[in-house]
């Protein structure tokens, strides 16, 4: 068994995470790594991967089927602002497709 801080979210989606499934992994660095240990977990069960990254992506760069990457090389807090937007535009988004 592995635990700590590093594995607080792989542990997770090793229990529930199936294939199909889609893993949203959010990092203003892109180099968090409990994210990326997510990231590995759910390439292992077959899980489709989209990750919120800023500044140049750092690890997680390559890892996702779909990287929405905010390039600012500032504050973190400005990148987190746009990685809000982008979260509330993509529940718009599933929202819409869940009443067809």
């Amino acid at each position: 068994m592995i635990f700590g801080y590093d594995y607080v979210f792989s542990r997770y989606v090793e229990a529930v995470g199936r294939p199909g499934d889609v893993l949203l992994g959010l990092s203003t660095s892109g180099n968090s790594a409990n994210i990326i240990k997510a990231i590995e977990a759910a390439r292992a069960q077959g899980m489709k991967v989209i990750t919120l990254t800023g500044k140049d992506g750092g690890k997680m760069a390559d890892s996702a089927d779909i990287e929405i990457r905010v390039p600012h090389f500032g504050y973190a807090d400005r990148i987190q602002e746009i990685h809000i937007k982008v979260i509330h535009i993509l529940m718009l988004l599933i929202e819409k497709e869940m009443v067809k």
